[in-house]
């Protein structure tokens, strides 16, 4: 049992330095972007669903709403602000078209995570909360994680993956293994179902 744990904090802090680099692995794409103050054919649809994802992951994992899973908080939090900030980044070099796509985008998803939030506080309690958080959590964390698919439209159109970055294709691989096998190993469905 005790190897149980140590195996659950030891994935969570795998989970963390590949989130991480995942959350990091953007700033090739954005440096790309300030330096040409264009956001040429990326699309900011991946950073708005990644934000919505670790708004709702950062709340799912408080005390609060779900016991022993802090790790998840404290990674979700950091990408939270380092996704936020790719969002602004890509709102201020967007063309006029994309930019209100955008902003549109981050409306629902602001006013999604609002809701999850103050639903979760104001009328649910315990298990209730855990569960209906968990829910929202990993319907758009499956969603973050399938967003980068919007992207093979462009690769297969172009025939060229230069919009496709390796490393963020590598670490979304490398986080989401670390948090299943953490999710298997804290018995938690709603991280382990999230990334698989």
């Amino acid at each position: 049992m005790a190897i149980i744990k140590i195996l659950h904090t030891l994935f969570g802090i795998f989970g963390n330095i590949t989130g991480l680099f995942l959350f990091l692995a953007p700033m090739i794409t954005f440096k790309r972007v300030i330096m040409h103050k264009s956001t040429e054919q990326f699309s900011g649809i991946p950073y708005v669903m990644t934000l919505l994802n670790c708004l709702l992951s950062t709340w799912y994992g408080l005390p609060f709403v779900s016991p022993n899973n802090m790790l998840v908080s404290i990674i979700n939090g950091t990408g939270a602000g380092l996704e936020a900030f790719y969002v602004l980044v890509f709102l201020i070099f967007a063309p006029k078209k994309e930019k209100a796509k955008i902003s549109g985008i981050l409306c629902v998803v602001l006013s999604i995570f609002s809701t999850v939030a103050l639903v979760s506080m104001l009328a649910l309690h315990g298990n209730k909360r855990k569960v209906f958080s968990g829910f929202a959590a990993a319907i758009f964390s499956i969603i973050m994680y399938g967003s980068p698919l919007s992207i093979m439209r462009l690769v297969i159109k172009t025939k060229s993956v230069e919009y496709m970055p390796f490393f963020l294709s590598l670490f979304v691989f490398l986080c989401g293994t670390s948090w299943f096998v953490y999710g298997l190993l804290g018995k938690d469905p709603f991280i382990a179902v999230s990334t698989l």
